[in-house]
């Protein structure tokens, strides 16, 4: 049995999954709604993961809860800060821009990897990734958080270039609902965020609505 001081000095980690595709005319992100210490104490059941940084901007969290919300704070104030100087909205490069400059600077204080997605008026729907160490990477789609190494083959597979907004719903939903079937750390409830040229719609699926696969 663990001791209170061994309990305190141990290493904490916290587990998600995070993912975003794209498609003709808007992005699909999403999350489980989870957080964790240690793999073995859920702090929070419904957590919301999907934050909105702007309009039509937003991200996912994984890693530290606290370092990840620290640094979305910081660039929801830039962002708009920069949109006030701009006097037009920001472009979803920019704000990914700004996360991977919060996430290089701070690089061996933080434990935070982030997707940035969303839609403006220049480049229309776009997915970014911002790793850990402050790399930015444009994708079609990508997942984070330890139920991501449970999703690879299904995302590989199933992903198709030009998928339609229900089928990119359908994706994004069967991914995080088997990532949280086998990790352990993701779990809860399903938040969605759909972000288009004519604004965001947010959809929260609980457990009891989510579709069922085999289990063992």
């Amino acid at each position: 049995m663990t001791s209170n001081s061994e309990w305190r000095s141990a290493a904490v980690s916290t587990g998600t999954t995070i993912i975003a595709v794209r498609y003709d005319g808007g992005v699909v992100i999403g999350s489980d709604s989870r957080a964790s210490m240690g793999g073995e104490y859920v702090s929070s059941r419904v957590i919301n993961k999907v934050v909105q940084v702007h309009d039509k901007i937003f991200c996912c969290m994984s890693g530290s809860l606290a370092d990840a919300q620290a640094v979305t704070n910081a660039v929801i104030h830039k962002l708009n800060f920069h949109s006030m100087q701009m006097g037009e909205p920001p472009l979803v490069q920019s704000a990914a821009s700004i996360m991977r400059e919060f996430c290089y600077n701070h690089r061996d204080e933080l434990s935070a990897g982030f997707i940035v997605a969303g839609w403006d008026r220049k480049r229309g729907p776009q997915v970014f990734q911002v790793s850990l160490g402050g790399m930015v990477v444009e994708q079609e789609f990508t997942i984070g958080g330890s139920g991501s190494t449970y999703i690879y083959g299904y995302v590989d597979a199933k992903f198709k270039p030009g998928m339609t907004r229900e089928q990119c719903l359908s994706f994004t939903t069967n991914a995080l609902t088997l990532a949280m079937d086998r990790d352990n750390v993701s779990g809860g409830v399903v938040h969605l965020a759909v972000v288009t040229e004519s604004g965001a719609e947010r959809q929260l699926i609980p457990g009891n609505k989510l579709p069922m696969f085999h289990r063992i």
